[in-house]
């Protein structure tokens, strides 16, 4: 079998891609159908894999899809750039047409194109926006413009859609989008990221604009029996054998984290001979700990007292009771209200979450990682 048994880091495709059935079938619909989708999950649970899978499988003559990730945006000026350059990249067949599109639907704004030694891969492409903002909302029309101009329809993606939240005068940002892509008939929208509670507040939010503004994806894990087959198929495949046992005990390792599920059995399948053991499990889950080592300090060095404290609280099984007199004084985290602020910061720095009032941590590994270095 050519290249590795499981994929992490990276979205997976082909036959790493696991189970998600239920899931492709609903975002593949809302594709071929114009419903407007939000996908909300943690960090590394399986959503961009999703979201290409589903792009592969729709894209077709009717259905033109248009993909990008504005990570690196940091501004308006900057998303209208690559969003306008990823549509007309992605929705033309040859480079004379989407230098025809810019010219034709981007005319008020006098686009400045540059061209490498391959137009179709090698291009940029810059929008000189004046003070007054004439013009954006040619930008904001492009998609469903080309899709008048080529009879079908298209679907733009959009990854890592949270950054918005972080744009100056943010909401008069999303209130601008909203209020021109809820008009259009021939567009539809896919907005997912890797920061669920920035997410949530943006689509769950009454008084912000993307309220409601499509259907709604929680992505879930993936249960255990999926999994299972899946670790026990690709280990076959390669000649190597485990067990149904100590696959699900991969699984219950890393609480189905779709992420650490692939890395943890990538690394007891390269400690397993023929076939998979115990202490194959235990070599592998130590190297998990390991590699993650410098990550896991680098998102705790800056860390306070009362943070690390709140982090303790949570790893001994308090989830809720944060703000009893008891927990208070047993984990020296001050008064209530400093429990509040605690938590806004470890929110932020996606080290919890808070779902119906109940803190976690999400990240497994870093959970095992802080219970080793506390207890030490």
């Amino acid at each position: 079998m050519a290249g590795k048994p499981f994929i992490f880091g990276v979205a997976a495709s082909g036959d790493n891609f696991t189970d998600r059935e239920r899931e492709t079938a609903r975002l593949l619909s809302n594709f071929q159908h114009g419903i407007n989708t939000i996908l909300i999950s943690p960090r590394r649970w399986g959503k961009t894999s999703l979201v290409k899978r589903v792009c592969q499988l729709a894209q077709s003559s009717d259905l033109r899809i248009v993909y990008l990730d504005i990570f690196p945006c940091r501004s308006e000026q900057a998303f209208y750039d690559t969003f306008a350059e990823a549509v007309l990249r992605q929705t033309a067949s040859r480079w004379e047409e989407w230098v025809e599109n810019a010219k034709l639907f981007l005319a008020r704004i006098s686009p400045k194109i540059s061209l490498g030694p391959d137009p179709m891969s090698d291009f940029s492409l810059s929008l000189e926006l004046n003070p007054k903002n004439e013009g954006i909302d040619e930008i904001l029309q492009l998609p469903e413009k080309i899709a008048l101009k080529k009879g079908c329809r298209i679907v733009v993606c959009i990854d890592e859609f949270q950054q918005i939240g972080e744009f100056k005068d943010s909401k008069t940002f999303q209130k601008r989008l909203r209020s021109v892509w809820q008009l259009q008939q021939s567009v539809s929208y896919c907005l997912f990221g890797s920061k669920k509670h920035l997410m949530d507040e943006l689509f769950e939010r009454r008084s912000l604009p993307f309220y409601k503004f499509g259907d709604t994806i929680h992505l879930p894990k993936i249960a255990t029996p999926e999994w299972v087959e899946y670790i026990c198929n690709r280990f076959s495949a390669t000649g190597k054998q485990i067990s149904r046992m100590l696959a699900e005990k991969i699984c219950r390792a890393v609480d189905n984290h779709s992420s650490y599920v692939q890395q943890l059995a990538w690394l007891v399948w390269v400690h397993t001979d023929e076939s998979a053991t115990a202490q194959n499990f235990d070599d592998g889950y130590q190297d998990l700990i390991e590699q993650n080592t410098p990550l896991f300090e680098k998102q705790t060095e800056s860390l306070t007292t009362y943070q690390i404290n709140l982090l303790r609280a949570l790893l001994n099984g308090v989830r809720r009771e944060l703000t009893t007199r008891e927990t208070l004084q047993k984990y020296q985290l001050g008064s209530s209200a400093n429990v509040s602020i605690i938590k806004r910061a470890l929110l932020k720095k996606e080290l919890i979450e808070i779902e119906k009032g109940q803190v976690t941590i999400p990240d497994p590994v870093l959970a095992a990682w802080l219970k080793r270095e506390l207890t030490r």
